[in-house]
């Protein structure tokens, strides 16, 4: 079984930037697709973007311009950089594999 396991999360100032992780074991990494995912509280959780395992990413029109998915096969990781961060980026952020594994989430604060 795939198992995920998120960091990087915090409380940031609108504008600051963060850099989310996701660990992953129990696979061959570099053979999943991945993904992430937000759910502010109260509100259904949403796609922020994806990466394949060749390393080409998509992202939803909100983060666009704003935020970069990237993988370390290597380093079985996965990464969101999320700069330029607004208030309405709050939010859980989850990661999710092809093997349809979730990570427990991470929460993500921009307050100031």
């Amino acid at each position: 079984q795939v198992q995920l396991v998120e960091s990087g999360g915090g409380l940031v100032q609108p504008g600051g930037s963060l850099r989310l992780s996701c660990a992953a074991s129990g696979s061959i990494f570099s053979g999943y697709m991945m993904y992430w995912y937000r759910q502010a509280p109260g509100k259904t959780r949403e796609w922020v973007g994806s990466i394949t395992n060749l390393g080409s990413a998509g992202y939803a029109d909100p983060v666009k311009g704003r935020f970069t998915i990237s993988r370390d096969n290597a380093k079985n990781t996965l990464y969101l950089q999320m700069n330029s961060l607004k208030p309405e980026d709050t939010a859980v952020y989850y990661c999710k594999s092809g093997s349809g594994a979730w990570g427990q989430g991470t929460q993500v604060t921009v307050s100031s």
